[in-house]
Formats: structure tokens, sequence, C-alpha cells
């Protein structure tokens, strides 16, 4: 069996810290080897030399230009290449903000992902306030987050919580301040509550 797991949200809410924290317990827990695909990993170099040379700002990922022409490319490169490890028998963590797919239910459509019934999927929406992920996003200093914070209110009306039908089978996780208990039990759902009895370290900075 091979897990195709997603961790979802907008930007400041530690998509890729809970990723790292949990990918071991994953393993553990599943017997299964899981690779870490975080698109900014995966792409970030090749989207920071585009983007440069179309606009001479290499840290923009959220302007238009960037939306309709890099977007896409960038999570179908991130879909293909978790495709590619499942056939092979290794499961994938896949990290990245995600947003339109999640409310168009794209990451529960296996005919679009291209798996078959034979991989568990499991989608996290992780959120928190708006405050903390501001605070998160100029904490950390990273230079792809210029225009965000440059066009904070023009950015902050494409943050949204997942609600009615688009929270079916979504695993919402709360991580403002998570504790061992949370992490725990998101693992349990992930991997199911009889395999999940392993041990989970304290919280990590986000």
């Amino acid at each position: 069996m091979t897990y195709l797991v997603f961790f979802c949200g907008h930007a400041g809410t530690g998509k890729t810290t809970l990723a790292k924290k949990l990918i071991g317990p994953l393993m553990q827990a599943s017997a299964t080897p899981f690779c870490l695909l975080d698109k900014d990993t995966l792409y970030g170099g090749y989207s920071a030399a585009a983007m440069g040379m179309l606009t001479g700002d290499p840290n923009d990922r959220d302007s238009p230009l960037f939306l309709q022409h890099l977007r896409d490319p960038e999570y179908r490169g991130l879909l293909d290449t978790a495709r590619d490890n499942l056939e092979l028998g290794i499961s994938a963590l896949v990290v990245g903000p995600l947003s339109r797919e999640v409310r168009a239910r794209r990451l529960f459509d296996r005919a679009w992902l291209g798996v078959g019934a034979d991989v568990e999927l499991r989608v996290v929406w992780v959120y928190t306030t708006e405050e903390t992920a501001h605070q998160r996003i100029v904490d950390r200093a990273n230079p792809n987050d210029a225009y965000k914070l440059a066009h904070w209110d023009e950015y902050r009306q494409r943050r949204f919580v997942p609600s009615g039908d688009s929270c079916a089978d979504l695993l919402m996780f709360d991580n403002t301040a998570p504790t061992p208990a949370d992490y725990q039990a998101l693992l349990a759902r992930l991997v199911g509550e009889a395999q999940a009895q392993v041990s989970i370290m304290p919280p990590m900075p986000v």
C-alpha cells in the first residue's frame, strides 16, 4: 500500500515544518517509505530564474504574471514527481498551498491526479490566524514573500478557510500552537488509530 498525502494551506501556516515533523512517524506507522516533495524546494530555483528573466524580480511568486503562467506548471510537475514515486512503491508527502485545487476538490479526483484505487489519499488543510501567518512570514524573512507582504491587502483576499462541501474528507489542522496530542491525533487520522502508536517528538518552532 502507498500513500499520497497533501499538506496544503496558505503561506505562514507551517506546512513544511509540520510535514518534516510527521514524515518520520508516518514512515514508522505505515511501514512504508515516504518522499517529501515541497513545491518551493523543487521549483523555487527554476521559477526564480524564469521570473528574473521575465520581470527582473526573481523573488516574485504572487504577481498576476506568475499566477497565470508558472503556478500550474509547477503543481503539475509536483504531482508528476509524486506519481513517479508512487509507481515505484514510495509514498509521497506533498507540500504546497494548492488552495485552488482544494476548493475544486481536485485532490480527491483520482483521474485528475493520475493515481489508482490502490493509493491511499489524504489531504490536510493546515491553518492558523491571519495575524499569526503574517508574523511568521515577516519573521522568516524569505525574499520570495516580498511581493506578498508589499501587497498584503490583495493577497489576503485569496486566503480562505474551507467550508461546506469543500471540507468533505479534508483533515483540518490548526497549526497555531499544536500540542503533542494534536500531532498524534493527526497521525492517527492519516494512517489509522491502530498504526499510529509511535512516538512524536515535542513541537518544533514554526
